[in-house]
């Protein structure tokens, strides 16, 4: 059982309306997602290590923290406030689309 302090600092993801929507449109991607929402509910991140120690594979590109999905078939880009403990889905995209780089724009810190 979680800590009251656990349970108030734990990651609040916003929103899984996207992961849903990934979901309906890629329907094989749907454990993989739910899978990476459950962990990231439950998370106190701190820092891309703290990241990285629950979710190896993540990588940071300018105000994008950037996950592997589904075994790298799929990727998720969010802005992670370390400080809120709020993670912003921005997008999921195929790693495909994900490789003509047209997500990186909305990565970029201003």
């Amino acid at each position: 059982m979680r800590s009251l302090e656990e349970t108030l600092s734990a990651v609040r993801v916003i929103t899984r309306k996207k992961i849903k929507e990934a979901a309906d449109i890629h329907p094989e991607a749907k454990a993989a997602l739910d899978a990476w929402y459950r962990i990231t509910k439950k998370a106190t991140w701190k820092n891309l290590a703290d990241i990285r120690r629950t979710l190896p594979s993540a990588d940071v590109f300018q105000r994008c923290t950037i996950f592997n999905i589904k075994g790298n078939k799929y990727r998720l880009m969010a802005w992670v406030n370390y400080q809120t403990q709020k993670v912003f889905i921005r997008s999921v995209l195929t790693h495909a689309d994900y490789t003509k780089e047209r997500w990186k724009s909305d990565c970029i810190s201003g």
